[in-house]
């Protein structure tokens, strides 16, 4: 099969763009021939399989003047918020990626394009190939679009609904995209995510220590939690010796300003590794007992499975579906679940809620710290498995 894939962002950054280069892989494997269109600038630097072709489409260019368009309001990277695209912007991101993928689609005559985001790009590309199968993949961010921002929600429901089929994470997703799309239920699969195998595995090299090491991977921002998590150290009741965070993951300079802020205010052991390749994640993964993921709203993360795969304990807010996905994927899987703070919308917690969630923070990671490690058998979470489920 000749296979498409289309992003609108940058691969390789943020956990979506993880999940193509993940599955361009996994395709790969299973011998499909692929190719890859993604929005990124002259200065990114993308590596895909060899034999994968690529056809970018160019940000801070003159034909698409501005940052890349970001699935979430914060990302680790410039990028533009769509809720803040005038027509003239939507109209040249349509110019941009709809020529491209025309050339895309004469030159390499795919069999089936797969869009990552049930998105306003989905639903351009819905239009411009009335005829072919095309298929969209949901990956949570799409679907808090649609919840907090009115941009061409009409036309973006009326193009996913029209996907030959639809990708999503777990039963509770599905539920939504019926629902906020209106697409037809039997188009719907639940596919799950992966981790890499190869890369993400306990090494048997962590040395016995004193002190506990909690970690987080992300995007450093409010919506992921990470100020709550900065919060939280106070409510631990451990001596500041006992622990240390490191928290990996890139972030804009206003995100960057206020966790250093946090960080100096605390007086805790705290460090911000930036951005990390998956081969240094999983180092800093193998060195932690502690892995916490305190998110306002996911779709399905990868890094809890990578993380326990590489022999962490994990602690995460007890998000729709995340509970119920990995109960069925990993039993026994020991992960301590937080309830979230109540919500405003989708990325605004009510203030009155906010301490009492960074004390559940806390709790929960005394929780972790005092169990026994689990060994979970992760054979239903490879990209080998998603990638044929998404193949159907």
């Amino acid at each position: 099969m000749r296979i498409l894939s289309i992003t609108a962002q940058k691969p390789h950054s943020t956990g979506s763009g993880v999940y193509l280069t993940e599955t361009v892989r996994g395709f790969k494997e299973l011998g499909h021939t692929q190719a890859v269109i993604a929005g990124v600038t002259r200065e990114d630097s993308v590596t895909l399989p060899e034999g994968v072709g690529f056809y970018p489409v160019y940000y801070n260019s003159p034909e698409l003047p501005f940052p890349v368009c970001g699935m979430s309001d914060e990302m680790p990277y410039e990028s533009t918020r769509y809720r803040y695209m005038k027509p003239d912007m939507v109209d040249k991101f349509e110019a941009a990626f709809g020529s491209t993928v025309l050339r895309a689609v004469k030159e390499f005559r795919p069999d089936v394009v797969i869009c990552h985001h049930l998105y306003l790009l989905a639903a351009i590309v819905r239009e411009k190939l009335p005829d072919m199968a095309v298929w969209g993949i949901c990956h949570g961010t799409d679907l808090r679009q649609m919840y907090t921002n009115p941009l061409e929600h009409e036309r973006i429901r009326r193009g996913i609904a029209g996907l030959n089929r639809i990708c999503c994470l777990h039963a509770q997703q599905k539920m939504e995209i019926v629902s906020c799309y209106g697409a037809e239920p039997d188009k719907v699969c639940v596919v799950g995510n992966g981790f890499n195998s190869s890369i993400f595995y306990d090494k048997g090299e962590r040395k016995p220590h004193d002190d506990i090491r909690i970690v987080y991977a992300g995007k450093i921002s409010e919506q992921k939690g990470v100020f709550c998590l900065l919060r939280s150290l106070k409510y631990l009741g451990w001596q500041r010796e006992r622990f240390s965070l490191r928290l990996a993951g890139g972030w804009n300079a206003d995100q960057h300003r206020i966790a250093q802020k946090l960080i100096d205010d605390g007086g805790f052991d705290v460090t911000l590794l930036g951005p990390l390749s998956q081969t240094q994640l999983a180092e800093e993964f193998n060195r932690g007992d502690v892995f916490v993921l305190p998110s306002y709203y996911e779709g399905l993360p990868l890094v809890i499975a990578e993380s326990m795969a590489c022999g962490m304990k994990a602690v995460c807010t007890d998000l729709p579906g995340i509970r119920r996905q990995m109960e069925e994927n990993l039993p026994g899987n020991g992960i301590v679940f937080i309830q979230p703070p109540a919500m405003i919308d989708a990325d605004t917690p009510e203030p009155d809620s906010v301490e009492p969630f960074e004390k559940r923070i806390a709790a929960g990671i005394r929780e972790a710290a005092a169990k026994e490690r689990c060994v979970v058998s992760l054979q239903n979470l490879t990209w080998l498995g998603a990638c044929r489920r998404i193949l159907g």
